[in-house]
């Protein structure tokens, strides 16, 4: 009897070890705290980099910034062979777009692309806001080092460039620096619209805003857990997807809902001292972040960011008042914090950079029925080994079960009736890595 259990835990070990791959775990390893809070120094010390600052000088600005985001990426590609396309992508605002527009300026983000070897139109991307703020929005001469908002993001997704620049991927993968954040999400309006006129297929936007605090607000300090902000459906949805939600489900599994899920399992997967927090909603109560605009486009995105907010180190103009240090200064950045967030972000676009694409065309049917059927279109994907089916209680936040039924287009699930489950399919690659999960959007007759 012992040796038979001794051998089933020795079956279920093994089949947990299956599930990993090293590589993940050689780029946590490779994610340097040293790099990021040298990056976060260097853009703190710009001065200010409000969207309307200035462009001309070398060492104050958001144009100083921007260049030197572009050489830091031009850098890292020239030490890859020249592995990232780097280029500034620019649109013009002016004083009619808004009541936070001063005067007349010029967006710029910065984008690298780290092009995919099989779908280089496929894209998964980590995205960080370049430009900061004082308590005055439209003041662009005062001091706003921004070290935590949105240094912090910035500086992680640089590093997160640097790490992944030494492997290939199957999609490709983009580092962005969005500007114009602060004054209505331009940046990411634009390149959004960008993406959809170039018909981008985006996996998922990964929106870092806010990665180096653990001290808060509520006086609670913590270095392990963070926050993933995902909308619940998708807000381009038609009335009949939204009617069949009311009959068939699905009120919490819209794309950007799925891409948290797998963030979530990876997470969970690779780093288990960390604690993933999914909130359902699309950012802070009654504000947003730099994903809004792809979920406005119908792209999935998160928003990843620190538990823990204190609200008297952000949006602040730097002074003491009443003995309260006021002001977003390098020194209240956790530097090991924004480099375990940065990992999170980099073994998820890895994941996601080497899985296939998920499948489209799910159906599901099993009314009345003691069992439960799902039905989907395969994949033209040479390296797709086969699919899963995960299913999970109506009330559960994750998926909790599944079973990986082969490379088959439809499976019945024995005895698992519909009523009392949603379910969903991945794609899985023959290297092991899993897409993100389709929801059935149709119904079996």
């Amino acid at each position: 009897m012992k040796t038979l259990l001794k051998f089933a835990i020795f079956i279920f070990v093994c089949s947990s070890y299956a599930q990993q791959n090293s590589k993940i775990y050689d780029i946590i390893h490779n994610v340097s705290a040293d790099r990021i809070e040298e990056d976060i120094r260097q853009l703190a010390g710009f001065g200010t980099r409000n969207t309307f600052s200035d462009t001309i000088s070398e060492t104050r600005g958001i144009g100083a910034a921007r260049r030197w985001i572009k050489a830091e990426f031009d850098e890292i590609s020239k030490a890859c062979g020249g592995c990232l396309e780097v280029f500034y992508h620019r649109t013009m605002v002016t004083t009619d777009m808004g009541r936070r527009v001063p005067k007349d300026a010029e967006v710029v983000n910065v984008v690298a692309i780290l092009r995919g070897t099989q779908n280089p139109n496929s894209y998964v991307m980590m995205s960080a806001d370049i430009d900061s703020r004082a308590s005055d929005t439209q003041d662009f001469t005062t001091d706003a080092p921004g070290a935590n908002d949105n240094a912090s993001g910035m500086a992680g997704t640089i590093e997160a460039a640097r790490v992944l620049s030494k492997y290939k991927f199957k999609n490709s993968i983009a580092f962005v620096g969005l500007s114009g954040e602060e004054q209505g999400l331009f940046g990411g309006q634009f390149l959004a619209k960008y993406a959809k006129e170039n018909n981008w297929n985006i996996i998922g936007i990964f929106n870092n805003d806010m990665i180096g605090n653990i001290q808060g607000i509520d006086g609670v300090i913590d270095n392990r857990s963070f926050r993933i902000f995902s909308e619940a459906h998708n807000p381009t949805e038609t009335e009949r997807e939204r009617v069949m939600k009311r009959y068939y489900g699905g009120e919490v599994d819209g794309e950007s809902r799925q891409l948290a899920r797998y963030i979530h399992k990876t997470v969970n997967t690779y780093m288990p001292e960390m604690n993933p927090m999914m909130i359902y909603r699309l950012d802070r109560f009654g504000r947003g972040g730099h994903h809004k605009p792809f979920n406005d486009l119908g792209f999935p995105g998160i928003r990843i960011m620190e538990a823990h907010e204190n609200y008297i180190w952000q949006h602040q103009d730097v002074r003491v008042e009443n003995g309260i240090e006021y002001g977003d200064v390098v020194e209240h950045v956790n530097f090991d914090y924004a480099k375990k967030l940065t990992a999170v972000n980099a073994i998820n676009l890895a994941s996601l950079g080497w899985a296939p694409l998920k499948p489209e065309n799910v159906e599901i049917g099993g009314a009345v029925q003691p069992s439960t059927t799902l039905k989907w279109k395969k994949s033209d994907d040479s390296n797709v080994k086969g699919y899963k089916i995960y299913w999970r209680d109506t009330t559960s936040p994750t998926w909790q079960y599944s079973r990986y039924v082969g490379n088959v287009n439809e499976f019945t699930l024995k005895n698992i009736v519909i009523d009392n489950y949603l379910f969903g399919v991945v794609a899985v690659g023959e290297n092991g890595f899993e897409s993100v999960v389709s929801f059935p959007s149709g119904i079996l007759r």
